[in-house]
């Protein structure tokens, strides 16, 4: 990883965090993890980010669905747009 895919990754990954504020900054960082992982080996890496972005988008969501929450001891926030979820 070079540093300026490791700054979008950064960048990628605080977003998430910030996006995700209810849930495991742990798990939205293993999303982003897991769907980094996805493209070792790829040569041309000019949209991994974008690409990480979408897929550990995807992820969150699907975990969200499935009742994934925050820590406990940290309060639960859930935006307005996912009252729905619960």
């Amino acid at each position: 990883m070079d540093v300026t895919e490791k700054q979008h990754l950064d960048a990628v990954r605080a977003q998430l965090v910030r996006r995700y504020q209810f849930l495991d900054p742990g798990l939205v960082g293993e999303m982003v993890d897991t769907a980094y992982h996805r493209f070792d080996g790829c040569r041309i890496r000019d949209f991994v980010p974008l690409l990480v972005e979408r897929a550990a988008t995807r992820s969150l969501d699907v975990a969200l669905a499935a009742g994934a929450t925050a820590p406990a001891t940290v309060p639960v926030a859930v935006p307005a747009e996912h009252h729905h979820m619960l």
